[in-house]
């Protein structure tokens, strides 16, 4: 796989022009964008594809030394449904852009890396199967705001809840993530720079709890739940190296099962196996953001994964292991972009201008499974934040055209899961429908006539000496083999 900046000829034609001068080179992007700031509360934007700047969206990196402390042993039912919610109506979007030549980077040598801005996570974790979901919610105590954890049953004829209380209300800083068997994983802070973990599941009417074990550190994030859906993952970042340890699945309670060079943060899984792991890493010294994959059955073997341009940040946002298809988000061009390439191809990582909104941060939260090796045919949807809200927007890399539409009322936000057939389920919770799902139809795009079949969907020709070439081959990935 190669990769470079690449914007669209519409672009690159309007900064052109402004340029005006003797020397005949593209006009240069401004730079590195500032976080998005609120403005006047108003309607999501009419027009997809307006130009201007995405505010960076990843968590900020943290220090911490851990060691597990204690270890634990390892151990569902329902409820009623509700209706499904009316169709949501579209917000029209701007013709697609035209493709072109790759732009030019400027920086500032004497700026540091732009620090990644921290996103709010989604308020509903989905297992890697989609069959549960976990999420806190208010207890409704008239003492005080209290939390208990609740699982969601969405591979039935209707969604349902099923509560998970305790004799004790949870904190809302702690984390749940379902398992695939219908159990949710809880993380607390015990106490300061202590976390602790425990499976809960229902019994009854009470609820089981099985403790896991403890780890002490400063900080701790728990991954994205691994495509097994029986285990779960945590990154514990410290001064020089960060741990990934496994905190369930494990036989003796949390394990180190890596130890990666570098501060990391993110988490993309890019295998079916649960063995690739990719994270942002940026090493101690300092420097820009990288993308590595780190090989959890070669002892945490790191391997570069993204090297857009050698003083950029490229991070990972998102991957489908059927397609190939890998979002990213890079300064590249010279400002935060959201892009998108294949992984284990030669064609560049290319910058939609349709993703290029000034006053919204788009995130990309789900992609279609199932499209294999059509990458450029994945449906993906996005998660636009802006001064009037969040919103859902829904784009492919081969119509060049992001459609925007308002979400379900109580939409979980930042949550959400595509069938292979191409509809978008939205869990949201209101009154009358405290667990409900809305379905989204994929909408139709005309393919662009530089668009074609297959891993060539970039269309465009990598400019020569400008493209820096993913070491990707040394990867080791296995069982997808994709052209070019």
């Amino acid at each position: 796989m190669t990769a470079c900046a690449i914007e669209d000829k519409t672009t690159g034609i309007a900064r052109a022009a402004a340029a005006a001068g003797p020397a005949p080179e593209p006009a240069e992007p401004d730079g590195p964008a500032e976080p998005v700031k609120p403005r006047a509360a108003g309607v999501p934007g009419e027009d997809a594809d307006r130009a201007g700047t995405n505010a960076p969206g990843e968590e900020e990196d943290a220090e911490a030394p851990a060691d597990p402390i204690d270890a634990g042993a390892p151990g569902g039912t329902d409820g009623p449904p509700v209706p499904p919610l009316p169709s949501v109506p579209p917000v029209p979007s701007a013709p697609p852009a035209v493709p072109a030549a790759p732009a030019r980077v400027r920086r500032d040598e004497a700026a540091a890396p732009p620090a990644p801005s921290r996103l709010v996570p989604p308020a509903l974790t989905l297992a890697a199967d989609h069959a549960y979901a976990a999420r806190l919610t208010p207890a409704g105590e008239a003492s005080g705001p209290g939390w208990f954890p609740e699982r969601w049953t969405l591979d039935g004829p209707e969604p349902y809840a099923v509560p998970l209380p305790l004799d004790r209300p949870e904190n809302a800083s702690s984390d749940v993530q379902p398992l695939s068997d219908g159990r949710v994983l809880i993380r607390r802070e015990a106490a300061p720079g202590r976390h602790t973990f425990s499976l809960l599941y229902p019994t009854g009417p009470g609820t089981g709890e099985i403790s896991l074990g403890a780890l002490d550190c400063a900080e701790l994030t728990l991954l994205p739940p691994p495509p097994d859906g029986m285990t779960a993952y945590a990154l514990l970042p410290g001064e020089r190296s960060t741990g990934v340890w496994l905190v369930a699945g494990g036989a003796f309670g949390p394990e180190r099962v890596a130890d990666v060079p570098g501060r990391c943060s993110g988490g993309v899984w890019l295998d079916r196996e649960g063995r690739l792991l990719a994270l942002d890493r940026q090493m101690s010294g300092g420097g820009p953001v990288k993308a590595v994959v780190v090989d959890l059955e070669r002892l945490g073997e790191v391997t570069p994964l993204l090297q857009i341009a050698p003083e950029s940040n490229d991070r990972l946002l998102m991957a489908d292991a059927d397609s190939g298809l890998l979002l990213v988000r890079s300064d590249a061009p010279g400002h935060d972009r959201l892009g998108w390439g294949v992984l284990g191809s030669c064609l560049p990582v290319r910058f939609p201008e349709c993703l290029r909104t000034p006053d919204e941060t788009l995130t990309p939260f789900a992609v279609q499974p199932g499209q294999m090796l059509m990458p450029e045919s994945c449906a993906v949807a996005l998660r636009i934040d802006g001064a009037g809200g969040s919103w859902v927007g829904l784009w492919r890399p081969a119509g060049r055209r992001l459609h925007q539409f308002a979400g379900p009322g109580g939409w979980l936000t930042g949550s959400g899961f595509w069938t292979r057939e191409g509809v978008l389920h939205l869990p949201y919770s209101q009154e009358g429908a405290p667990c409900a799902v809305a379905l989204m139809e994929a909408p139709v795009d005309e393919p662009h006539p530089s668009v074609t079949s297959g891993t060539n969907a970039s269309a465009a020709t990598p400019a020569r000496g400008v493209c820096t070439p993913v070491p990707l081959g040394q990867a080791p990935l296995t069982g997808r083999v994709v052209p070019g």
